[in-house]
């Protein structure tokens, strides 16, 4: 019997999450399955993977072939190094504590580096949000210097209107006057 270690998929449409699965070849995708030893949910970033490394490799060990996504997240995960430094103590290249030692070493690089990524990410999209701020900020100090510049030019064009009817009510009132001044003095010389 050939044994695969694939996916199985689940969860709901367009949030697909996956099954890490141990499953006999000729079986359907979701169908029945020997062991479940990890899932995948690929909806988050960085994607999240967890599986049961001690169990993957052990399959692994024991002739179990996993599909290209799933070989591709054990590497990420460090199962497939495990594996090729475990195959090297069985024929006698190196030691259990050298290889244990180096598995230690890599995973150290590797979670520095996965950290370094999520960092990255979160730090993105602070500046982001912050950029977003600014901008919508930028533009709600735009829109109110326009509306101020709009009621100045309303206020400037009712001054000048009022200064404009105040300018042709004092000739009125200087013609007014002037006609009433020679009326008066008419009147005293006729006394």
């Amino acid at each position: 019997m050939a044994v695969k270690i694939r996916l199985a998929r689940r969860g709901r449409k367009k949030m697909a999450i996956y099954d890490v699965v141990v499953a006999d070849a000729r079986a359907p995708r979701d169908g029945r399955f020997i062991e479940k030893i990890g899932s995948y949910n690929p909806n988050t970033d960085p994607a999240t993977i967890q599986i049961n490394n001690d169990r993957a490799l052990k399959w692994l060990l024991n002739g179990a072939q996993p599909t290209d996504t799933v070989k591709a997240m054990l590497s990420y995960r460090g199962v497939m190094l495990k594996k090729h430094l475990q195959i090297g103590v069985q024929k006698g290249a190196i030691t259990q504590e050298q290889a244990d030692e180096k598995f230690q070493a890599w995973l150290a690089t590797k979670e520095q580096a996965i950290a370094a990524k999520v960092d990255s990410i979160s730090q993105a999209k602070s500046s982001a949000k912050q950029a977003a701020l600014a901008a919508e900020a930028a533009k709600n100090q735009a829109r109110l210097d326009a509306i101020k510049k709009r009621e100045d030019e309303a206020a400037a064009a009712v001054a000048a209107a009022e200064a404009e009817a105040r300018a042709a009510e004092a000739p009125a009132e200087e013609a007014a006057a002037a006609d009433e001044a020679p009326a008066a003095d008419e009147g005293e010389a006729q006394a």
